[in-house]
């Protein structure tokens, strides 16, 4: 199967289960992995015939920067019914990237799911 894989989309948002968290926001780290057939795509080579990545960055976007989620898994799944929603994807793998404050040095923590197109 072939794949477009967006990495590192950086957006802010309110999500978490902390109070503060959702007052102050934090950075979130979106990476995707878009498994579709990209074969006409490489032979045309006519955007018609393959996925608009803008699109799917639309998608990311609208759900880390819209209405706030408890879990980076809501966020993630989210993310992930969307993208399938394009028609086009096969199978999607979203990770979500997260900064918590726990008290200590932290680089980051983050959820990773993979849905199929059912």
């Amino acid at each position: 199967m072939d794949r477009i894989i967006m990495e590192g989309l950086v957006f802010f948002g309110y999500h978490g289960v902390l109070a503060s968290e959702r007052e102050l926001g934090a950075l979130f780290a979106v990476d995707l992995v878009l498994e579709l057939d990209l074969a006409l795509a490489g032979k045309s080579d006519d955007l018609a015939d393959t996925l608009d990545y803008r699109r799917a960055y639309q998608i990311v976007k609208g759900v880390v920067e819209g209405p706030p989620f408890r879990l980076i898994e809501a966020v993630a799944e989210r993310i992930a019914v969307l993208l399938l929603e394009l028609g086009l994807i096969r199978r999607v793998t979203v990770r979500v990237h997260k900064r918590p404050s726990l008290g200590g040095e932290f680089g980051s923590i983050a959820v990773e799911m993979t849905r199929p197109r059912t």
